[in-house]
Formats: C-alpha cells, sequence, structure tokens
C-alpha cells in the first residue's frame, strides 16, 4: 500500500511539473513591463534629449542606437543556448542552469547602462537612476565574465572599444580632425553657396531662421558618414543606386512639377503624414522612430525580453547600416533639392505654393517657394539622392517584416495638422488619424511624406526605399548568423 502511495505521488508530481513551468513562464513579465522594453524606452529618451542639446543628427544618433542594443545583444547571448555575440570575445557562454531570466535581465542592463553612459554621456545621473529603481548597483564595475553584472559591464566594453576607430570621429582624433568630436576630416565644400547656384545638379545650402531674426545657412551634416564602418554590410556603397536624373532630362522636369503640385493640394491628413514623419520637437530622428514602432510590435505581440532584445538588435543594426549606405549614395552624387529646383525651374513663373506659417497657398513667383516646414528647419542641411527618411524605413519596415513573419503592423496615430509647422490655431486643421497597416505602406508613406513635403523628389525616394530594402536584406542574414541559425 506504502508503495502504491509513494507512486501516485510520484505520478501527480511529474504532472504538476510542466503547470509548473507554464506558470513561471506566464508570470514573466512581458511587453511594456520587460526589461529590454523598458532600456527601449529610456533610449528613445535620451535620443530625444540628445537632440535638445545637439540639435539633430540622425547619422550620429543611429550609430549610439545601433550600438546600445548590440551590448545588449551579446551580454544576452551568453544566457542563449545558441546565439554568438558581435563584439564581446573570450566569454563563455553560461552553463543551462545559469540561463535564467534574472540572469538575463541583470546582463543586459549593465550592458546597456555602459554603452548608455558612452554615448549619451549628458544623461549618466537618469541612467543610474534607473538601474538603482531596478535594484542594481550603478557602481558596479565588475569584469567577472562568470557574473552577469561582469558579462554586461564587458560587452559594453567590447562594444565601445571595438567602435572606437570606425570613421565616426566621435572623440574628434581622427587624422584630419581638429580635436572636435564629429568634425569633418574630410574638409567637404559645397560646389555651391547658399547666395550662388552655379551647378544646378548639385547640392546647395539653404538660409534657416536663427529664431531671433536673424538667419544662418547650416552646413551639411557629418558629411563623411560614408567613411563609418558598417556593421552587417561589406562596405558603405555595397548597394549604391544609380545616378538621379539631370537637369535637362524630362524625368526631372516632371518630378519638379510634381513636388509643387503636391505641395499645392496638401490635405489636413497630407499635412499630418509630413509632420508625423519629420518628427517634429522632440525628435527621435529615422532610427528613433523606428525603434517607437519595434516597441508598437512589442505591446500588440506581448514580447518577452528574449523577443525584444532581438527585435531591437536587428531593427538598430539594420538603421545604423542604413545611415551609412543613404550618407554613401547622398555624398558621391552630391545632388540638389527640390528647394533649389523649383527654383531654378520656376523662375519668375507664377506658381500656386505654401506661403509660410499662416499664410495658406498663395500665387507666388518659382524663386520664392519653399517646404512645407518651420522657418528654423526649412530643408535638410545635406544632399538629397538618396531619402534618408525612405532608405532607413524602408530598411526598418523589411527588417520588422522579416523579423515578424508578417507584413501586419496595425498601428494608427492621431495628430491635429499643422500644429508643428503653422504660427497660429486659426490654420491648424481638424483632428486626423493616419493608419498603418503593414511596414512596407509604412515605409511607403514615410518617403511619399518627404515628396509632399518639399524636401525631395520622386526619384530620392524610389532609390531610396530599394536601397533600404537592399540594406534589410543584408542584415538579416548577419543577424540569423549571430542566432547561431
Amino acid at each position: 500500500m506504502k508503495t502504491f502511495y509513494y507512486t501516485l505521488a510520484l505520478l501527480l508530481l511529474c504532472s504538476l511539473r510542466p503547470l509548473h513551468a507554464q506558470m513561471m513562464e506566464q508570470d514573466e513579465p512581458k511587453g511594456t513591463e520587460n526589461i529590454a522594453y523598458k532600456w527601449g524606452k529610456l533610449a528613445l529618451d535620451a535620443t530625444a534629449l540628445d537632440t535638445e542639446r545637439f540639435k539633430p543628427r540622425p547619422t550620429i544618433t543611429s550609430r549610439y542606437l545601433g550600438l546600445i542594443f548590440t551590448s545588449i545583444f551579446d551580454a544576452w547571448s551568453r544566457y542563449d543556448a545558441n546565439a554568438l555575440p558581435v563584439y564581446l570575445e573570450k566569454v563563455k557562454r553560461r552553463p543551462a542552469k545559469e540561463r535564467s531570466l534574472k540572469n538575463k535581465e541583470i546582463a543586459i542592463s549593465y550592458a546597456a547602462f555602459g554603452a548608455m553612459k558612452e554615448y549619451y554621456y549628458s544623461d549618466t545621473a537618469l541612467f543610474e537612476d534607473f538601474m538603482r529603481e531596478l535594484g542594481l548597483d550603478p557602481n558596479n564595475k565588475s569584469l567577472d565574465p562568470k557574473t552577469p553584472e561582469g558579462i554586461g559591464n564587458l560587452a559594453a566594453k567590447a562594444v565601445i572599444e571595438a567602435r572606437k576607430k570606425d570613421g565616426s570621429n566621435q572623440y574628434g582624433d581622427t587624422k584630419g580632425s581638429n580635436g572636435e568630436p564629429y568634425f569633418d576630416y574630410t574638409n567637404y565644400s559645397p560646389v555651391n553657396t547658399a547666395d550662388e547656384n552655379t551647378d544646378i545638379n548639385r547640392w546647395q545650402p539653404k538660409y534657416f531662421s536663427d529664431g531671433k531674426g536673424g538667419q544662418f545657412a547650416p552646413g551639411c551634416l557629418t558629411p563623411y558618414w560614408q567613411h563609418v564602418k558598417p556593421m552587417t554590410m561589406s562596405s558603405a556603397d555595397q548597394f549604391r543606386p544609380g545616378p538621379p536624373p539631370m537637369v535637362g532630362s524630362k524625368q526631372l522636369e516632371e518630378e519638379v512639377k510634381e513636388v509643387i503640385d503636391l505641395q499645392a493640394n496638401l490635405t489636413d491628413e497630407d499635412k499630418a503624414l509630413v509632420e508625423f514623419m519629420r518628427d517634429g520637437p522632440q525628435s527621435v530622428q529615422q532610427a528613433g522612430h523606428w525603434l517607437k514602432f519595434a516597441q508598437d510590435v512589442s505591446r500588440r505581440d506581448n514580447h518577452t525580453l528574449d523577443e525584444d532584445v532581438k527585435m531591437y538588435f536587428l531593427t538598430e543594426i539594420t538603421a545604423m547600416d542604413a545611415f551609412i549606405a543613404s550618407w554613401d549614395s547622398k555624398m558621391f552624387y552630391d545632388y540638389a533639392r527640390p528647394y533649389a529646383l523649383v527654383h531654378d525651374y520656376y523662375q519668375d513663373k507664377i506658381i500656386k505654393a505654401w506661403g509660410g506659417p499662416g499664410k495658406g497657398i498663395i500665387e507666388m513667383k518659382g524663386q520664392e517657394w519653399r517646404p512645407y516646414s518651420p522657418d528654423v528647419f526649412l530643408c535638410p542641411p545635406f544632399p538629397s539622392y538618396t531619402s534618408g527618411h525612405s532608405t532607413i524605413s524602408g530598411a526598418c519596415a523589411e527588417a520588422l517584416r522579416l523579423f515578424t513573419g508578417s507584413d501586419h503592423f496595425g498601428e494608427e496615430v492621431t495628430l491635429i495638422p499643422g500644429s508643428m509647422t503653422e504660427l497660429d490655431e486659426a490654420h491648424f486643421g481638424k483632428p486626423v488619424t493616419l493608419k498603418f497597416p503593414t511596414f512596407t505602406e509604412t515605409a511607403n508613406m514615410a518617403g511619399i511624406s518627404r515628396v509632399m513635403g518639399g524636401y525631395h523628389i520622386q526619384a530620392d525616394n524610389i532609390a531610396g526605399l530599394e536601397l533600404g530594402r537592399d540594406v534589410a536584406g543584408q542584415a538579416w542574414k548577419f543577424y540569423n548568423t549571430h542566432l547561431g541559425n
């Protein structure tokens, strides 16, 4: 009889084990509650603060985000059965018994903390407070490869060291630099000045308002970014597109006219789309914008820590390399923007166009035309071809499509048209809800918004989307290699 009860108890215990494991799995924080999601949100906050301090610099922040999530991935990889780190060397994979959620949380937190202190150093206190909120010691500098704290610190250290001489000139120590971080060591000088356009096919700087009654013409942003070492591509020019249409071609004539016609007929929904994709105040740039979209996916699909670590890693290394590829094309072709092209094609011709904040659509001479944009940031200060928005959006949309195994997105946002561009509420539209049914359509919407806004012609957009998708295909291969697939 005793043997019978012992056997029965053993059977009951065995039957409860899967249930217990299931309960443990259900208890794992998901969506907004998983630690990877929380670090992603903090990275977005830091990117917005960086924009406030240093003005928009999308190339630079795309590198920051790419390297932060690489640090996180590398630390996490030591607690996964198959994953291979990108930069973390000589740190062994931890045994199965140590691959707990708690150890993963600690390891990726120290990796994120170390990387974010390096790249968003101005907000170190913010990151320290978050570590304490998680119950972790921000002063723990252990490099013990057998502990999660040590692995996290080592992962951040490995990434920082590996990328110190990657061409970004983060420390102002690249040959040809003047000691200033992110100084242009290639000595790029535009063919045209803000006051004189001698080659209409080439980029021309334009005057912005300084917000104080004066004006200034910003120089080209990071004109050397094509020299930054890609993470997943063999070279910056691996997928370089063919040339854009030149002055005198039928294509360019038609595409310049399209820019004018689109702007003259902007609907409230069009204005909302232009402003949303432009990203306005508190901007996190394109790499951050697609990190936001990735976080939408995390909430939608109730992601675990493992799923978010992998998705953010893929999305942000894709964005980082897409910027490098886009800048390769921009600086190779040094191509004109519609701001100058419209002025040249329609000089002294009467057109209908947006007159500026509070003025609506009016008649004007072609040389008075301007993008649908605030005076303080009229047009991105760098060459046009390919569109950065199109390239990064095409790339990240494809990365998310591949990651989720579906093109379905299903997000939407409600905005007040004109609120980021017009000066007074009298010229705001009624609230508009923008719907993003698929990742691909979201990228297409981002691309066409840049044509509607007057920042790009269609050629910039189409080539950019294609370039981005090429980059994403390469990043997907790299990602799967590091998953150990």
